[in-house]
C-alpha cells in the first residue's frame, strides 16, 4: 500500500499487515459549531482506517480537540472552559451523524497538561527551548532540519508571534504567560499561563501512539506553521515523530477556501440538515483526498444523483461482476487512496455484493438498504396490479399517481410489482 508523504514528496510503502498502524489526525478548536470543511479529515481518516483493516491492519487513530485557545478566550470571555465543553459536544454531536464512528481516542488539551508540561521542560533541559517573562519560546536556530516539511528555508522564516523579547524572530512559543483577559490557566515553574497551539499535538500524539509512528493528517493549511513546529519539537526531544504526513486539500465554498473570517461558511450541521449524511459522503470521495474540493449546491446536487445511482443498483437484479472487479477496487484504493477512481468502479458494478461491501468501507451501506413502504401504500399497489390484470389501464395509471403522491414508484416485475422511494 502507498501513500503520499508531504514530508518526502513521494509515495511512501506502508508495512506489511498487520502492522500496527498508529493515525494521528488534527480536529477542531472548539469555540463554535465546525463548519463543513473541518469534516473533510476527520471522514478521510475514518475511511483510511476502514480501509487499512479490510486490507489486514490493526490501526489506532487518534483525533484531538484543541479546547484551550486565543480563539475560545475571544468567543467566550471569562466563560472559555464552558464555551470549549460546550463546542466539543457540539463537533462530536456534529461529526457522529455520518455514522463512520473510527476513532479511537479524542484527547483533549485540557487532559493532558501534565504531559505538555513535562515536554517543554524536557526541551529546556536539552537547550531547545527558553523563557522570557512567564513564556516559553523554541530555538528554531538549533533545529537544523527546520523547514523540511513545508519546504521553507530556515533563513526565509518569517516571525510567527512577535515579541522584542525573543531571541529569535522565528522562534514560537511552546508556553504563553496569562493575560487578564485569559480566564484559563496553570501554574507552571516558569509561571501561570497555558500552552501555545503546537506542543499541545506533539504531546497528545506522543502519548496516545508512541514517539514514533505511521501516520499524521490534517489539513493542507496546517503545514506551516503547525505541523512543522510538531515536527521540530519532537526530533528535538530525539523522537522519530510521524513516518508519512497526509495533508488533505482545502475544501473552497464557491471557489475560495472556506473559512469563518471571509464569512461564507456552512456548518457540519447545516450541510448534513440539507442534503444527509449519505450526499455528503459521497461528496467528498468525488476528490483526491490531497486535492482541494469544491462545495457548492451544484456539486452537493450532482453528489445526491450519484448517491442516487449507487441506491438503483439494488433496486434492480444483481449481476456477477466481472472476474477481478475487487481486485480493481483494491488497487485503486491501495495505490494513494484514489477514492474519485473507486467511486466510478462502483457505478459500474452490479453486482450487490461487491457493492455493498465497497460502499461499507466509505460508511455507506445505508444506500443498499431499501425502504419498507407503508401497507397503505403496498394496497394501492395491489389494486394497481389488479387494475393492469383485468386490463383497466385507466384505473392503474390512476392508481400509479396516487402513488407516486405518497413518494413512492411502483415497478413491475415478472412476478408483481416493487416499490422504491421517489427521490
Amino acid at each position: 500500500m502507498q501513500l503520499s508523504s508531504t514530508l518526502s514528496r513521494r509515495l511512501e510503502e506502508l508495512p506489511p499487515p498487520p502492522g500496527p498502524i498508529g493515525m494521528y489526525v488534527c480536529g477542531p478548536t472548539v469555540y463554535a459549531r465546525a463548519h463543513i470543511g473541518n469534516a473533510r479529515p476527520y471522514v478521510l481518516a475514518c475511511w483510511y482506517k476502514r480501509w487499512l483493516r479490510e486490507r489486514g491492519y490493526e490501526v489506532t487513530l487518534v483525533h484531538n480537540i484543541t479546547d484551550v485557545n486565543d480563539k475560545i478566550y475571544e468567543a467566550a470571555p471569562g466563560a472559555s472552559a464552558a464555551r470549549a465543553a460546550e463546542a466539543t459536544e457540539w463537533y462530536l454531536e456534529d461529526v457522529g451523524r455520518f455514522g463512520l464512528d473510527e476513532v479511537d481516542h479524542y484527547p483533549r488539551v485540557t487532559d493532558l497538561m501534565d504531559e505538555i508540561i513535562e515536554f517543554i521542560v524536557e526541551l529546556i533541559d536539552r537547550g531547545f527551548a527558553y523563557e522570557v517573562e512567564g513564556d516559553v519560546y523554541f530555538r528554531v536556530a538549533r533545529m537544523e532540519e527546520y523547514g523540511r516539511l513545508s519546504g521553507q528555508r530556515p533563513s526565509e522564516v518569517e516571525e510567527q508571534e512577535p515579541n522584542p523579547l525573543k531571541e529569535d524572530p522565528r522562534d514560537f512559543a511552546l508556553w504563553k504567560a496569562n493575560k487578564p483577559d485569559e480566564d484559563t490557566a496553570w501554574d507552571v515553574p516558569w509561571g501561570r499561563g497555558r500552552p501555545g497551539w503546537h506542543i499541545e499535538c506533539s504531546a497528545m500524539a506522543e502519548k496516545l501512539l508512541g514517539p514514533a509512528f505511521e501516520i499524521h493528517g490534517g489539513g493542507l493549511d496546517l503545514v506551516f506553521p503547525h505541523h512543522e513546529n510538531e515536527l521540530a519539537q519532537s526530533r528535538a526531544r530525539g523522537h522519530e515523530f510521524a513516518r508519512i504526513w497526509m495533508h488533505n486539500g482545502m475544501l473552497r465554498f464557491t471557489g475560495e477556501k472556506m473559512s469563518k473570517s471571509v464569512g461564507n461558511v456552512a456548518t457540519i450541521a447545516e450541510v448534513l440538515d440539507e442534503w444527509g449524511p449519505e450526499t455528503t459522503l459521497v461528496f467528498f470521495l468525488t476528490a483526491r483526498w490531497s486535492s482541494p474540493i469544491d462545495y457548492s449546491d451544484e456539486t452537493m446536487a450532482a453528489a445526491r444523483a450519484r448517491a442516487d445511482g449507487l441506491r438503483e443498483i439494488f433496486r434492480n437484479p444483481s449481476e456477477p461482476a466481472a472476474d477481478g472487479a475487487w481486485e480493481r477496487f483494491q488497487s485503486t484504493l491501495d495505490d494513494d487512496f484514489n477514492t474519485p477512481d473507486a467511486l466510478a468502479l462502483l457505478h459500474e458494478w452490479r453486482d450487490h455484493e461487491l457493492v455493498r461491501r465497497a460502499l461499507d468501507v466509505f460508511g455507506l451501506a445505508a444506500l443498499a438498504r431499501e425502504d419498507e413502504a407503508p401497507s397503505a401504500v403496498h394496497e394501492l399497489a395491489r389494486r394497481r396490479q389488479e387494475a393492469r390484470e383485468g386490463r383497466d389501464f385507466a384505473e392503474a395509471d390512476r392508481l400509479r399517481a396516487e402513488i407516486e403522491t405518497a413518494g413512492w414508484d411502483v415497478r413491475d416485475d415478472p412476478d408483481g410489482y416493487r416499490l422504491v422511494p421517489r427521490r
